[in-house]
């Protein structure tokens, strides 16, 4: 005994003055007491104060120390903490066969002290580690069977460990609906403890957990949680922001998918994080094709593969081969995009042949896992030391089981042999399939290629026949009617007073001649994606101004109320093409406006924008019609007086605010009247970096 208390001393004096006062504490008393259980309590705590102040190599001396004195007084709770806590350090030592087999050893030994706190616990540690090692579901079984115990004592601590190792397996295993609720559950709890890092790590794996269940909504929310935590954050936000751009992407926001994205690629670009940068060129890549922006799309997808070759993600890089693929296939580049399918699927099947292996190896190693364990397992003590035996000090029980462990080899060594000779069976068959299905995926490419050429040729003959309808009836009306009072005027056949009251009729069919042609030239090149804004800075009020006049007669022929409530403001666009679309509107409203009926028109400031409206009183739009509003050319109704139109008005308006980075919209009631909106920068937009 004398010797024991040198040793603790002796190691007390190998800590010196670095512990706390109470590893001093506890050291002292240890020093000075009677061999009994009390030493063993004070060890117990002594290692315990260790263990927290992380000094495992010294906590497992003290702790060998303790198990002779426990063992020699055949102290059953004493052995049974010890073997708990000895199994704590090898986890931290990242000893996890010594750690689990401890495990087992101080669960036999609580079983006799019916402890079910200290049981949940240990099957929880072994859960954990199980898990970390990669077997998901001897983790699952073990965590699981802690959980309603450590729920029940309301320990928060080991909850939040324990539901990030279960959300953690069943993420792995592709149970997604149950990672959800544990992360939640998680999360929870470090809300309580306010530790920001955690909860910043669990929303955004809630965000990707519901990106793979396609619930986008939900997962946009939890991304945009984190933007809220740190929004300053470079790191967090060049890992962030392609996510949202995705998922936006996905909800077909096209939009502030956009913003993401432009965001996303400045800031990787800045702090030089190529995974990051990878990511948002893959989607924005996706983002602009959908767009119908092939060129930009492929200019974006050839820097990420380029950046994939020395930076490699297999996943992105599976990305990225199907996305130009997608593009090479519109762009009707066939004999690349072939190339492309052949990657991806080479990619995609050495991917899912790796994780075949994986499973297979961690299967073999887990059969011998569990006999080692089995081994390993002490019986439960109610005998002196000698019958507390380790795995090999008794000779039968050696034998016995390397013999087992032979017969395991052999058997894997058959298996084996077995699994090469059908893998080399199968890789023939795949060969043999994926060559006939290259070769089918290159008909169907060609098929695909044909009926798009076929719908662009239907489409550009929709436009042809469009403009022959327009000019032939629409145009050819207008100009016909000039022509006749020009005709009427040079035979002399009106009077100077006749055709002074002519006059305001001439010039609403030349103005509505001008509005005609100048709608069918920018809806053609609209068709042929030729039309390019040159933006200015001007004052919108100037343009309403301008174009009243056109309809001043108009008005006082429909006998039609005009309120002007325009503010000198200024905005960043294309005058020509804020003319039209202002032209257009304000020819609708008198359109389909009555006698007695009130037009109303304003602009004013909204968010950094400009919004201008313009209000009547008229007939309204039933809500299915204003479905086809901005969508169809070809939509037209007569107005209040039998007044007609081409169908182009609305469209081209559309065309043109969306080119000047606006957004038009329309309110409106069935008999009470209708508004229509027109949004427009006040400022030159930054430009998007895209390449």
């Amino acid at each position: 005994m004398k010797k024991i208390i040198s040793t603790i001393i002796l190691l007390y004096l190998s800590v010196g003055f670095a512990q706390t006062k109470a590893i001093d504490s506890l050291t002292v008393q240890l020093a000075f007491q009677k061999t009994d259980t009390s030493k063993i309590s004070t060890s117990i705590k002594l290692v315990q104060e260790l263990y927290d102040e992380n000094e495992y190599n010294l906590a497992l001396k003290y702790i060998y120390e303790s198990e002779k004195l426990a063992t020699k007084l055949n102290y059953t709770p004493g052995l049974s903490k010890i073997a708990y806590l000895k199994a704590l350090l090898y986890t931290q030592k990242e000893d996890y066969l010594n750690a689990i087999n401890h495990f087992y050893e101080a669960k036999n030994l609580f079983k006799t002290l019916q402890d079910t706190l200290a049981i949940a616990r240990i099957n929880n540690q072994i859960g954990l580690i199980e898990i970390s090692r990669g077997y998901y579901e001897q983790g699952l079984n073990h965590t699981l069977s802690a959980i309603q115990e450590l729920e029940k004592r309301n320990l928060n601590k080991e909850l939040k460990n324990a539901y990030k190792g279960l959300a953690s397996a069943y993420f792995k295993n592709e149970k997604y609906e149950q990672a959800i609720e544990f992360n939640l559950k998680r999360l929870k709890i470090e809300e309580q403890f306010g530790n920001k890092d955690q909860i910043i790590e669990i929303n955004k794996n809630l965000a990707g957990l519901y990106s793979i269940e396609k619930e986008h909504r939900k997962s946009i929310d939890y991304y945009e949680r984190i933007l809220f935590l740190n929004p300053e954050n470079d790191s967090i936000l060049t890992d962030i922001l392609p996510k949202i751009g995705h998922e936006y992407l996905q909800f077909r926001d096209f939009d502030k998918a956009q913003a993401y994205l432009s965001k996303s690629l400045l800031l990787s670009r800045k702090t030089k994080h190529i995974p990051s940068l990878i990511e948002a060129l893959n989607t924005t890549g996706e983002l602009n094709y959908k767009q119908n922006k092939t060129h930009l799309a492929e200019r974006q997808l050839i820097e990420a593969h380029a950046l994939l070759l020395s930076n490699p993600n297999k996943t992105e890089e599976l990305k990225n081969y199907w996305l130009l693929k997608t593009v090479d296939s519109i762009q009707q580049d066939y004999q690349r995009a072939f190339m492309w399918q052949n990657k991806y699927y080479n990619l995609k099947d050495s991917l899912e042949q790796a994780k075949i292996t994986e499973a297979a190896a961690k299967q073999n190693k887990m059969l011998n896992l569990d006999h080692f364990q089995e081994a390993q397992a002490i019986p439960l003590p109610n005998t002196p030391q000698t019958d507390l035996v380790t795995f090999g000090t008794n000779k039968k029980d050696f034998d016995k089981l390397q013999l087992i462990t032979y017969a395991l080899l052999a058997a894997f060594v058959i298996v084996s042999t077995f699994l090469v000779l059908i893998y080399r069976n199968r890789d023939r068959r795949n060969k043999y399939t994926l060559d006939l299905e290259a070769k089918t995926k290159k008909i169907e490419l060609q098929n695909e290629a044909i009926l798009e050429q076929s719908a662009h040729l239907e489409n550009i003959n929709n436009v042809k026949d469009k403009l022959f309808s327009i000019v032939s009836h629409d145009l050819k009306d207008s100009l016909t009617s000039i022509n006749g009072f020009i005709d009427l005027l040079k035979d002399g056949s009106l009077t100077r007073q006749e055709f002074d009251r002519l006059i305001p009729e001439l010039s609403e069919n030349a103005n509505n001649a001008s509005l005609l042609l100048f709608n069918l030239l920018n809806w053609s090149k609209s068709q042929m994606e030729s039309l390019e804004p040159s933006a200015t800075m001007f004052d919108i009020r100037e343009v309403f101004h301008d174009k009243l006049k056109l309809i001043e007669h108009k008005l006082i022929d429909k006998n039609i109320e005009l309120v002007d409530n325009t503010l000198r403001d200024f905005v960043y666009a294309d005058y020509s093409m804020i003319e039209i679309i202002i032209q257009n509107l304000l020819t609708n409203a008198v359109k389909f406006s009555k006698s007695g009926d009130r037009i109303t028109i304003a602009n004013h400031v909204s968010n950094g924008k400009t919004i201008i409206s313009i209000q009547d009183t008229g007939v309204g739009i039933s809500k299915e019609n204003i479905q086809k509003l901005f969508k169809c050319n070809s939509f037209t109704t007569v107005g209040t007086k039998n007044e007609k139109g081409t169908g182009l008005g609305l469209s081209i308006c559309k065309e043109l605010v969306e080119l000047n980075n606006g957004k038009i919209w329309v309110e409106s009631i069935m008999n009470s009247g209708s508004t229509f909106y027109v949004e427009l920068p006040k400022a030159k937009q930054a430009t998007p970096v895209l390449t």
